[in-house]
Protein backbone atom coordinates (compact mmCIF):
# COMPACT_ATOMS: atom_id res chain seq x y z
CA UNK A 1 0.00 0.00 0.00
CA UNK A 2 1.40 3.55 -0.63
CA UNK A 3 2.22 5.45 2.55
CA UNK A 4 0.38 8.27 3.84
CA UNK A 5 1.05 12.00 2.35
CA UNK A 6 0.17 13.57 5.59
CA UNK A 7 2.28 11.94 8.55
CA UNK A 8 4.21 8.62 6.23
CA UNK A 9 2.75 6.30 7.87
CA UNK A 10 3.17 2.88 6.05
CA UNK A 11 -0.06 1.58 7.97
CA UNK A 12 -2.55 2.04 5.31
CA UNK A 13 -5.58 -0.25 3.58
CA UNK A 14 -7.47 0.09 1.19
CA UNK A 15 -10.90 1.84 2.41
CA UNK A 16 -13.75 2.84 -0.41
CA UNK A 17 -13.52 2.66 -4.30
CA UNK A 18 -15.70 3.64 -6.80
CA UNK A 19 -16.14 3.56 -10.65
CA UNK A 20 -13.58 6.82 -10.44
CA UNK A 21 -11.13 5.91 -7.85
CA UNK A 22 -9.67 3.88 -5.14
CA UNK A 23 -9.63 5.57 -1.64
CA UNK A 24 -6.97 4.47 1.22
CA UNK A 25 -6.95 5.21 4.83
CA UNK A 26 -4.12 5.50 7.33
CA UNK A 27 -4.02 3.71 10.49
CA UNK A 28 -2.13 6.14 12.13
CA UNK A 29 -3.96 9.40 11.70
CA UNK A 30 -7.16 8.56 10.00
CA UNK A 31 -6.44 10.25 7.13
CA UNK A 32 -8.35 9.28 3.54
CA UNK A 33 -6.76 9.39 0.08
CA UNK A 34 -6.80 8.85 -3.44
CA UNK A 35 -3.36 7.12 -4.51
CA UNK A 36 -0.65 9.12 -6.41
CA UNK A 37 -1.58 7.78 -10.01
CA UNK A 38 -4.80 8.25 -9.69
CA UNK A 39 -4.51 12.05 -9.21
CA UNK A 40 -5.39 15.02 -12.18
CA UNK A 41 -2.51 16.41 -13.94
CA UNK A 42 -1.89 20.47 -13.00
CA UNK A 43 -3.52 21.53 -16.31
CA UNK A 44 -6.39 19.08 -15.58
CA UNK A 45 -6.54 20.35 -12.23
CA UNK A 46 -6.41 24.33 -13.13
CA UNK A 47 -9.18 23.73 -15.80
CA UNK A 48 -11.27 22.37 -13.35
CA UNK A 49 -11.14 25.45 -11.05
CA UNK A 50 -11.22 27.71 -13.98
CA UNK A 51 -14.66 26.86 -13.99
CA UNK A 52 -15.59 28.04 -10.26
CA UNK A 53 -17.71 31.20 -10.48
CA UNK A 54 -16.79 32.49 -7.10
CA UNK A 55 -17.23 36.50 -6.87
CA UNK A 56 -16.68 38.75 -3.96
CA UNK A 57 -20.10 40.57 -5.04
CA UNK A 58 -22.15 36.90 -4.86
CA UNK A 59 -23.84 37.09 -1.28
CA UNK A 60 -24.41 33.49 -0.93
CA UNK A 61 -20.27 32.48 -1.19
CA UNK A 62 -20.07 35.82 1.41
CA UNK A 63 -22.27 34.29 3.85
CA UNK A 64 -20.38 30.32 3.21
CA UNK A 65 -17.34 32.13 3.94
CA UNK A 66 -18.66 33.98 6.96
CA UNK A 67 -18.82 30.54 8.81
CA UNK A 68 -14.87 30.74 8.63
CA UNK A 69 -14.66 34.07 9.01
CA UNK A 70 -16.53 35.54 11.97
CA UNK A 71 -15.49 32.77 14.65
CA UNK A 72 -12.12 34.44 13.52
CA UNK A 73 -13.02 37.82 13.98
CA UNK A 74 -14.06 36.33 17.31
CA UNK A 75 -10.75 35.65 18.52
CA UNK A 76 -7.95 38.13 16.81
CA UNK A 77 -7.45 41.21 17.87
CA UNK A 78 -8.40 44.45 15.66
CA UNK A 79 -6.13 45.21 13.09
CA UNK A 80 -4.49 42.36 12.32
CA UNK A 81 -2.51 41.02 10.21
CA UNK A 82 -3.56 37.63 7.74
CA UNK A 83 -3.16 35.88 4.63
CA UNK A 84 -5.75 33.68 3.21
CA UNK A 85 -4.04 30.64 1.69
CA UNK A 86 -5.47 29.39 -1.58
CA UNK A 87 -7.59 32.11 -2.22
CA UNK A 88 -8.74 31.00 -5.81
CA UNK A 89 -9.11 33.93 -9.15
CA UNK A 90 -11.88 35.90 -6.91
CA UNK A 91 -10.16 36.85 -3.66
CA UNK A 92 -13.79 37.04 -0.96
CA UNK A 93 -12.76 35.90 2.22
CA UNK A 94 -9.95 38.12 2.50
CA UNK A 95 -11.62 41.30 1.12
CA UNK A 96 -14.39 40.49 4.17
CA UNK A 97 -11.75 40.52 6.98
CA UNK A 98 -10.41 43.76 5.38
CA UNK A 99 -13.70 45.41 5.77
CA UNK A 100 -13.14 44.69 9.17
CA UNK A 101 -9.96 46.60 9.42
CA UNK A 102 -7.63 43.92 9.50
CA UNK A 103 -4.68 43.60 7.11
CA UNK A 104 -4.81 40.47 4.10
CA UNK A 105 -1.69 38.61 2.22
CA UNK A 106 -3.38 36.62 -0.47
CA UNK A 107 -1.97 33.27 -1.96
CA UNK A 108 -2.55 30.61 -4.35
CA UNK A 109 -1.02 28.36 -6.53
CA UNK A 110 -3.12 28.84 -9.78
CA UNK A 111 -4.25 32.31 -9.72
CA UNK A 112 -1.53 34.58 -7.20
CA UNK A 113 1.42 32.49 -7.33
CA UNK A 114 3.55 35.30 -5.08
CA UNK A 115 5.66 33.04 -3.17
CA UNK A 116 7.27 36.32 -1.46
CA UNK A 117 4.32 36.32 1.18
CA UNK A 118 5.51 32.88 2.47
CA UNK A 119 8.29 34.37 3.78
CA UNK A 120 6.93 36.39 6.62
CA UNK A 121 4.50 35.45 9.82
CA UNK A 122 1.23 36.27 10.30
CA UNK A 123 -1.55 36.49 13.08
CA UNK A 124 -3.73 34.24 11.54
CA UNK A 125 -4.35 32.31 8.18
CA UNK A 126 -7.50 31.09 6.65
CA UNK A 127 -7.89 28.55 3.79
CA UNK A 128 -11.68 27.52 3.46
CA UNK A 129 -12.40 24.56 0.77
CA UNK A 130 -7.97 24.22 0.25
CA UNK A 131 -7.06 21.12 2.30
CA UNK A 132 -8.66 18.84 0.45
CA UNK A 133 -6.76 19.31 -2.68
CA UNK A 134 -3.55 19.16 -1.28
CA UNK A 135 -1.23 16.57 -3.02
CA UNK A 136 1.52 17.23 -0.31
CA UNK A 137 -0.31 17.62 2.97
CA UNK A 138 2.45 17.36 4.79
CA UNK A 139 4.47 20.11 2.97
CA UNK A 140 1.70 22.73 3.29
CA UNK A 141 0.88 21.76 6.77
CA UNK A 142 4.33 22.58 7.94
CA UNK A 143 4.13 25.69 5.79
CA UNK A 144 0.95 26.79 7.88
CA UNK A 145 2.57 26.44 10.93
CA UNK A 146 5.46 28.06 10.07
CA UNK A 147 3.60 31.13 8.57
CA UNK A 148 1.12 31.76 12.19
CA UNK A 149 2.87 33.64 14.68
CA UNK A 150 3.51 32.44 18.15
CA UNK A 151 -0.19 32.48 19.85
CA UNK A 152 -1.69 32.89 15.86
CA UNK A 153 -4.78 31.20 14.08
CA UNK A 154 -5.34 28.90 11.73
CA UNK A 155 -8.90 29.09 10.04
CA UNK A 156 -9.98 25.71 7.82
CA UNK A 157 -12.93 25.04 6.05
CA UNK A 158 -13.31 20.96 4.64
CA UNK A 159 -15.80 18.49 4.44
CA UNK A 160 -14.90 15.87 6.78
CA UNK A 161 -15.11 11.98 7.01
CA UNK A 162 -17.64 10.17 9.70
CA UNK A 163 -17.12 6.42 8.59
CA UNK A 164 -16.98 4.19 5.67
CA UNK A 165 -20.31 4.02 4.85
CA UNK A 166 -21.19 7.78 4.95
CA UNK A 167 -17.73 7.46 2.56
CA UNK A 168 -19.05 5.34 -0.07
CA UNK A 169 -22.40 7.39 -0.51
CA UNK A 170 -20.77 10.64 -0.50
CA UNK A 171 -20.72 13.71 -2.96
CA UNK A 172 -17.78 15.54 -1.80
CA UNK A 173 -15.13 12.75 -2.93
CA UNK A 174 -16.85 12.82 -6.21
CA UNK A 175 -15.07 15.94 -7.55
CA UNK A 176 -11.80 15.12 -8.86
CA UNK A 177 -9.64 17.57 -7.43
CA UNK A 178 -10.65 16.37 -3.94
CA UNK A 179 -7.52 14.15 -3.17
CA UNK A 180 -7.14 13.93 0.94
CA UNK A 181 -9.85 13.56 3.35
CA UNK A 182 -9.49 14.99 6.75
CA UNK A 183 -12.01 13.85 9.92
CA UNK A 184 -11.99 15.13 13.17
CA UNK A 185 -9.38 11.79 14.36
CA UNK A 186 -7.23 13.52 11.71
CA UNK A 187 -7.30 16.84 13.32
CA UNK A 188 -7.03 15.69 16.68
CA UNK A 189 -3.64 13.61 15.49
CA UNK A 190 -2.26 16.89 14.14
CA UNK A 191 -3.23 19.08 17.37
CA UNK A 192 -1.62 16.56 19.26
CA UNK A 193 1.30 15.98 17.61
CA UNK A 194 2.12 19.80 16.44
CA UNK A 195 0.41 21.13 20.41
CA UNK A 196 -2.25 23.01 18.98
CA UNK A 197 -5.61 24.14 20.49
CA UNK A 198 -7.97 22.81 18.25
CA UNK A 199 -11.89 23.76 17.57
CA UNK A 200 -14.21 22.43 15.52
CA UNK A 201 -17.22 24.88 14.63
CA UNK A 202 -20.11 23.12 13.39
CA UNK A 203 -19.80 20.39 10.63
CA UNK A 204 -16.71 21.73 8.87
CA UNK A 205 -15.10 24.53 9.84
CA UNK A 206 -11.81 23.59 12.09
CA UNK A 207 -9.69 25.95 14.14
CA UNK A 208 -6.21 25.70 15.33
CA UNK A 209 -4.39 27.94 17.82
CA UNK A 210 -0.26 27.90 17.85
CA UNK A 211 0.66 27.73 21.23
CA UNK A 212 2.48 31.11 22.83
Amino acid sequence: MEPCPLCHSVDTHAYVSDKRRDYLQCAQCQLVFVPALQRLDAATEKAHYDRHENSPSDVGYRRFLSRVADPMLDRVVSHSHGLDFGCGPGPTLSLMMEEQGHTMSVYDLYYYPDVTVLERQYDFITSTEVIEHLYQPDIVWKQWLNLVKPGGWIGLMTKMVIDVDAFANWHYKNDPTHVIFFSRATFAYLAERDQLELEFIGNDVILLRKPQ
